[in-house]
């Protein structure tokens, strides 16, 4: 009898026993099964936070590709070549000579290039303060003709000598005119069509070499007096020697080759350019105009040109 109750005693043991593994078993499956319902309600939550975090981040900054399959860096990295050293002692001859340039003629419209003008790198430069512009106007004790660079401008003020004056009426509340105004107009560059230089030609008996060398630059503005278009004259005048650095990182336009490698530095120190004498230095101070009319202007500007390199001619005898 003992026997019997033993025997039944280690089977209910062993039922218990194995009920509880079941249990165990079926808990540990049931457990990846809720952390995986977890992950799928919380998966919108995660997807919220990223698109918020996408839309906090800034975008990236917009990069410009190469026109091109190369990047000229020549001509923006060039640099003046400087005039060699010149001594009083060693001037020989010196003759001042005002000429000027009309880009409407063919082998100067490249200066009036819509891809890059000469005066839109000139006003720019002036806007900027990187060049200074002087008053062009004639007194009488500092500066007879103008161009001495005896009185700056401001950036303002050189622009408003560019573009024509409009005399603007002022009213009252009640609509009556109590007066008027002189306001600047709008600048076309499109009307500048001429450049006067103004420079020196010098002998330098040390290295034998008789050469130009460009004092001053001015752009050509017509002035209207009583509405009616007088003759062209300077805006202002630019030192030609501080406007070198900015004219020298400014690639000319060619007609015939995209890749010039010429800037504006070098069309005017290889003079690249056409141009007719308006006056030279003369004990009477007379321009050309004022003792020549007509064709007779051009006729006597040939012949100053002839008699400049006729005196370099008369140095060397063979």
């Amino acid at each position: 009898m003992k026997k019997r109750i033993l025997v039944i005693v280690l089977c209910l043991a062993c039922v218990a026993s194995f009920a509880q593994k079941s249990k165990k078993k079926t808990g540990t499956k049931k457990a990846p099964a809720k952390q995986q319902s977890s992950n799928t309600t919380n998966q919108p939550v995660a997807s919220d936070t990223t698109r918020k975090q996408a839309a906090t981040t800034p975008a990236k900054p917009f990069d410009r590709p190469l026109d091109g399959y190369y990047k000229k860096t020549n001509i923006l990295n060039a640099k003046v070549t400087p005039y060699p050293s010149l001594r009083e002692g060693d001037v020989a001859y010196q003759k001042r000579v005002w000429r000027e340039i009309d880009v409407r003629e063919k082998m100067n419209q490249y200066l009036a290039s819509p891809k890059l003008r000469l005066i839109d790198i000139l006003m720019n430069a002036v806007l900027a303060g990187e060049l200074t512009a002087y008053d062009a106007t004639p007194d009488p004790k500092n500066d007879v003709n103008g161009d001495g660079f005896s009185k700056p401008l401001k950036p303002g003020d050189a622009r408003n000598k560019m573009a024509d004056s409009v005399m603007v009426d002022k009213f009252d509340k009640n609509g009556d005119k109590i007066g008027s105004s002189l306001k600047g107009g709008e600048f076309n560059p499109d009307s500048v069509v001429k450049f006067r230089i103004k420079e020196d030609w010098i002998f330098d008996r040390q290295r034998s070499v008789f050469e130009p060398r460009i004092v001053g630059i001015a752009p050509m503005v017509k002035i209207k007096v009583g509405g009616v278009d007088g003759d062209y004259q300077p805006a202002f005048w630019i030192y030609f020697p501080d406007a070198r650095p900015i004219l020298a990182t400014k690639e000319a336009v060619n007609r015939n080759s995209d890749n010039t490698g010429l800037s504006f530095d070098d069309v005017f120190m290889k003079r690249i350019f056409t141009s007719y004498i308006v006056k030279v230095s003369n004990d009477r101070d007379e321009r050309i105009k004022d003792y020549a009319q007509g064709i007779d202007k051009l006729y006597e500007s040939e012949k100053v040109k002839k008699q400049l390199m006729d005196w370099e001619l008369n140095l060397w005898s063979y």
